[in-house]
């Protein structure tokens, strides 16, 4: 606390004093964030607002270089940290006038959950200063996905460069920036190279069985890292009966795609098994308007998508399945690592999903 110790009052960040975003892990005095897009907003009236960033296990890690967990906090809109969070502990100063002010404050992990977790501790203001939620939006978004879902890669204009969470920003990639068009409140449930049969693969005769979004998506996200006391984010359920999302956007087959690439065979276990996932969605979601989309990284598979959106349909009777195929990058405009999409490419597919749910929903 910036004052003596007697004139500090803690705020716990929890839904009664924050909003919060995406599926958060309280322990003890502390809010974790796994998911990219997890975090906070709150309204803060007062002088001066520091934050703490608890760092996550990984940082004792041989090969943790490329991936300390990433954070940004916003005052007002405008981003006044963007780090990577290196220590045990790091304390940020977001915010500091000579007179009381009332500002909005957003904490969000701009990585994903696969290579680290990130803690933000309680807050502890001045007495005579407030903390309150900020408002939510009117609609909440969920957005099913990996790897462009997750902005990998979109801080890094070199294709011949790999994975690195310094260069990884869920803001700038197409899911957020649909939210944001939408005006909507959003959350993410994505990971680098998962699919719905098969995580990427470089050799299609070889399926990654174990990268599967549909394994995890009942739990708090995959991870390599751990909450406290070893606990893995994927060995703890999720709530669905919190707050449920109006829409769900499911954008997954870029991987699968490596594996079934032609083959007929694979893509139909593809298809069958995108039917199984959306019955689970369906039964853990079941207001929510669901899209189904493909593209930005190769559409090969979008046409059984459709396949299984129609099946799904008829054998349901769910008439709140759409599909959406997403538009290809342009490869002449260039990439980012690993031959993922430009952030104007990830603008230009936001462009075109938020206007076809504002079409549909008639938002």
């Amino acid at each position: 606390c910036f004052l003596q110790k007697g004139d500090c009052m803690k705020i716990e960040l929890t839904e009664e004093n924050v909003l919060l975003a995406g599926r958060t892990y309280k322990e003890e005095d502390t809010l974790w964030l796994a998911l990219s897009g997890t975090g906070t907003s709150f309204i803060y009236t007062g002088k001066k607002l520091s934050l703490t960033a608890v760092g996550s296990p990984v940082i004792n890690h041989e090969d943790a270089e490329g991936n300390y967990a990433r954070i940004a906090v916003y005052v007002n809109g405008e981003r006044k940290v963007d780090d990577r969070v290196t220590q045990a502990e790091q304390t940020y100063t977001v915010w500091e006038s000579d007179a009381a002010e009332t500002v909005e404050v957003q904490i969000i992990k701009l990585s994903e959950s696969a290579m680290s977790v990130v803690g933000i501790k309680d807050l502890e203001i001045a007495e005579g200063e407030s903390v309150v939620p900020a408002a939510p939006k009117e609609h909440l978004i969920e957005f099913i996905g990996d790897s462009i879902t997750c902005g990998y890669g979109v801080d890094d204009e070199d294709p011949l460069h790999s994975f690195s969470t310094a260069t990884e920003d869920v803001t700038r990639a197409y899911a957020y920036l649909t939210a944001q068009l939408l005006s909507c409140d959003c959350r993410m449930f994505s990971a680098s190279g998962y699919g719905i049969i098969s995580g990427y693969t470089a050799d299609p005769e070889v399926k990654s069985a174990e990268q599967l979004i549909p394994r995890f998506y009942g739990s708090y996200g995959f991870s390599y890292d751990t909450y406290p006391g070893g606990i893995k984010p994927m060995d703890m359920p999720w709530d669905f009966t919190q707050k449920q999302p109006d829409i769900i956007v499911i954008n997954l087959g870029t991987n699968d795609d490596s594996y079934c690439q032609d083959t007929g065979w694979k893509q139909e276990e593809y298809r069958d098994k995108y039917v199984e996932f959306l019955s689970d969605v369906r039964a853990k979601n079941p207001g929510a308007e669901i899209f189904c989309v493909l593209g930005l990284m190769g559409a090969g598979l979008y046409p059984r998508v459709c396949e299984a959106c129609r099946i799904y349909r008829e054998k349901n009777g769910d008439e709140k399945i759409y599909t959406v195929e997403l538009p290809e990058q342009d490869g002449e405009k260039g990439y980012v690592a690993d031959y993922h999409p430009l952030h104007s490419a990830h603008k230009l597919a936001a462009e075109k999903l938020a206007a076809e749910i504002k079409s549909v929903l008639k938002l």
